[in-house]
């Protein structure tokens, strides 16, 4: 900002305010924000302003000590500490004013829900969400709202198969298996079939043609599974309907709940972004 000259003439002095100093004068210091995919194969986020930060650590997956299994936190002192760790980087010391919105599995359960908001609680921001994994999925595919959509989530120990309808999750199904369970080379045809299956049973439950309207569109298939064609194509042959990959699919999850964090930080800047609670059935 422009502040009182310096003496030489025509010559403005320029100085920048921190945080503290644009509150004190009545202007808002730098938006601070950050979106966690806290998953079994690692940490991914996503810092407002910057972007993708960082995808590990690496060989989580193969480590004994992971604290996150089958998409639960098992150890949430080793959690604590990674998510410290990570905040301390992306939001620094000041974090007033600051968000942090964090994906779980959309059945994850009520035990694992509450230690996901503690943790987020614990690294002092203003503001802590945690948001389930489809309606952040569907947000980034372009699919947060307007009609009937099919998410399927195949993760490294995880696959979830999520039915919404104008934003709000009204059915899901879960599986605990995933692509760290098939062995290298082999014919993907158990993961295929939970998909499958987890579809067929939510098909035959529903009453008012939702999961009929969301396989017309094409069932959106996000996680490390969407990235093999072995897998996709024969989710496509065995259901007969074109899929959606939704894009970078590894990553769609932390992106989607980095929009749901814009949302938070510039309502008016952000869109049209509606992420609802889940209601199941």
């Amino acid at each position: 900002m422009r502040t009182s000259r310096d003496g030489r003439r025509g010559r403005p002095v320029l100085r920048r305010l921190d945080a503290h100093a644009a509150r004190a004068a009545g202007r808002p210091g730098p938006a601070k924000g950050l979106a966690i995919d806290l998953g079994s194969s690692g940490i991914r986020a996503w810092v407002a302003g910057q972007g993708l930060v960082t995808g590990g650590p690496a060989g989580w997956e193969h480590s004994a000590t992971r604290p996150v299994r089958r998409g639960r936190i098992v150890d949430a002192e080793t959690c604590a500490g990674l998510l410290g760790r990570l905040a301390d980087v992306a939001l620094g010391a000041d974090r007033e004013g600051g968000v942090v919105v964090l994906s779980h599995p959309v059945l994850a359960g009520q035990e694992h829900r509450a230690t996901a908001r503690e943790l987020v609680a614990s690294l002092g921001v203003s503001r802590a969400v945690v948001l389930n994994s489809a309606s952040a999925a569907a947000g980034c595919t372009g699919d947060p709202a307007g009609g009937p959509v099919l998410v399927v989530d195949m993760g490294a120990e995880l696959t979830e198969v999520a039915l919404l309808v104008d934003g709000t999750v009204v059915d899901a199904r879960q599986v605990d298996a995933g692509l760290s369970d098939l062995d290298p080379g082999s014919v993907p045809a158990e993961l295929v079939g939970n998909v499958i299956d987890m579809i067929t049973s939510m098909w035959r439950e529903d009453r008012h043609g939702a999961v009929r309207g969301a396989l017309r569109r094409g069932p959106v298939l996000t996680g490390g599974g969407a990235l093999r064609h072995d897998v996709t194509d024969r989710i496509t042959g065995r259901l007969g309907v074109p899929v959606r990959i939704a894009p970078d699919p590894s990553t769609a999850v932390v992106r989607g709940a980095a929009l749901f964090l814009d949302s938070v930080l510039c309502p008016a800047a952000a869109g049209a972004v509606s992420v609802r609670p889940v209601r199941l059935r």
